[in-house]
C-alpha cells in the first residue's frame, strides 16, 4: 500500500460505489472528534481524521469492514 490519507480513501470508495451503483455516504458528524462514519451499501467503517495518513493495519481493517480488498481501489 502506498501512503494514503483518509480523504483519499473516502474519494476512492465513493468512486467505486458509483461504478458499482452502490449507496455511499460520508458522515463526518457521526463520529467523535475528528472521526467520521463512511457507509457503503449495508456496511460501514470509521475513518479517523481524514487529513491524516492511514496506517497500514487501519487501512486493511477498514477495507475488511467494507467487504473490499486492495485491488478494488486500484
Amino acid at each position: 500500500m502506498k501512503a494514503m490519507k483518509g480523504s483519499e480513501f473516502i474519494k476512492r470508495i465513493q468512486k467505486l460505489a458509483k461504478e458499482r451503483a452502490l449507496a455511499c455516504s460520508w458522515h463526518p458528524d457521526m463520529g467523535k472528534g475528528s472521526h467520521g462514519v463512511l457507509k457503503l451499501g449495508d456496511t460501514r467503517t470509521i475513518v479517523r481524521n481524514p487529513k491524516d495518513e492511514l496506517k497500514t493495519g487501519t487501512y486493511h481493517a477498514m477495507l475488511k469492514q467494507l467487504g473490499l480488498n486492495e485491488k478494488d481501489l486500484f
